[in-house]
């Protein structure tokens, strides 16, 4: 009896040995993990949303410029830092482009910027497929006024001011005639007041408009021969206009005459301060007699 215990006991042992050896060799069984819930916000990049509601436009989001010539449904990225957009003494929105510092067109996407103490222009002919770049100056000093422009496919400008001191600072213009690769500078400008508004209406006539300040009276000088001189232009204002209308805005072409509207400064009261006085050119720029008043509406529509 006691043999049989024994053999029962050592037959155990043995088949727990086995059976632990077994288990040990088994893979382990991997239970079901639980699903963890989605967060829709972290799987969906933000989407680009253009700025305008224009057809083309660019967006800034993710400190990125993108442009889009069909209202956002595609997007090319500008090759560009734009922190770069912003230097100079510009402390507003981040979120737009300055006004006058871009241009966006079917044709040509320009965006002025600097780095250092240069000025350079990266643009594209080609709907943001293929990017250049050209430095406009390479010394310059942190800028307060920038717009760029283009009148064709060819000729366009740049006009530059900085170096503020209080009412006082320094200006110039730059003209391409390439498409932008290159840019040659104007004559020096022959004043060295705030500069207000600035464009050219063909490629041999622009006009820049200073004071911003308390101007008293339009300070206008305008150039005939593509820069090589600046002089300063005439405006005649009746006498019950004086010192109302005293900031000249940017001439435009209309039929075989030059226009311009002429506002009444930061400070002006004259009808609720809007009215502004449209004045007419038939010498291309030299001269300018007073045609009517403007209402505000108007003004925009102009």
């Amino acid at each position: 009896m006691r043999s049989i215990t024994v053999m029962l006991s050592t037959l155990m042992f043995i088949v727990l040995i086995i059976s632990t050896y077994i288990y040990e060799k088994q893979d382990p069984i991997s239970l079901p993990q639980p699903i963890q819930p989605t967060n829709p916000l972290e799987q969906q990049p933000e989407s680009l949303k253009p700025t305008t509601n224009e057809t083309i436009s660019y967006t800034l989001q993710k400190n990125e410029l993108n442009i889009t010539y069909n209202e956002g449904n595609d997007w090319m990225k500008v090759p560009i830092d734009t922190e770069s957009l912003f230097q100079g003494e510009y402390r507003g929105n981040q979120t737009e482009l300055i006004e006058d510092s871009y241009v966006l067109t079917e044709d040509m996407a320009a965006f002025l910027y600097a780095e250092a103490t240069s000025v350079l222009l990266k643009y594209s002919h080609d709907q943001g497929n293929t990017w250049q770049e050209s430095i406009i100056t390479d010394s310059f000093p942190p800028m307060r006024f920038k717009k760029v422009d283009f009148l064709n496919e060819s000729f366009g400008y740049a006009i530059l001011s900085g170096d503020r001191t209080m009412s006082q600072e320094y200006s110039t213009v730059f003209l391409t005639h390439d498409g932008g690769e290159t840019w040659e500078k104007t004559a020096e400008l022959p004043s060295t007041r705030l500069i207000a508004f600035g464009s050219f209406v063909d490629e041999q006539t622009g006009f820049l408009s200073y004071g911003t300040i308390n101007p008293e009276e339009p300070d206008v000088y305008m150039t005939q021969n593509g820069g090589d001189t600046w002089t300063q232009a005439q405006f005649d204002i009746p006498g019950n206009y004086d010192r109302i209308f005293v900031q000249a805005e940017e001439p435009i072409k209309e039929k075989d005459y030059l226009s311009v509207l002429v506002n009444q400064g930061p400070n002006g009261d004259y009808a609720g301060g809007k009215v502004k006085g449209k004045f007419i050119s038939e010498d291309n720029g030299v001269t300018w007699k007073f045609l009517l008043e403007v209402e505000p509406d108007e003004a925009e529509r102009e």
